[in-house]
């Protein structure tokens, strides 16, 4: 997972794993490469803009979770 909203919002909970790439200053040469991704924010859709960004770049490994946090959360997602 990679959690691209804001590092203050990161801090309030965020998938135990998942590294912070804010949006506003994302990067898609620094998304891990060892593995698939997923982009995820708040509700879909910076992870939405993260995912295209990527693909832009010429990662085609990156899925995207739609709902969000707040998603994850509601379906009772660990937060650490």
């Amino acid at each position: 997972m990679v959690d691209v909203r804001e590092a203050r919002e990161y801090a309030s909970g965020h998938i135990s794993g998942a590294v912070n790439l804010p949006l506003s200053c994302f990067d898609a040469a620094r998304i891990p490469t060892s593995k698939p991704i997923v982009p995820i924010c708040q509700a879909g859709g910076r992870s939405a803009t993260a995912l295209r960004r990527a693909r832009a770049a010429g990662r085609l490994d990156v899925r995207h979770y739609p709902g969000g946090m707040s998603g994850w959360r509601s379906r009772n997602g660990s937060v650490a």
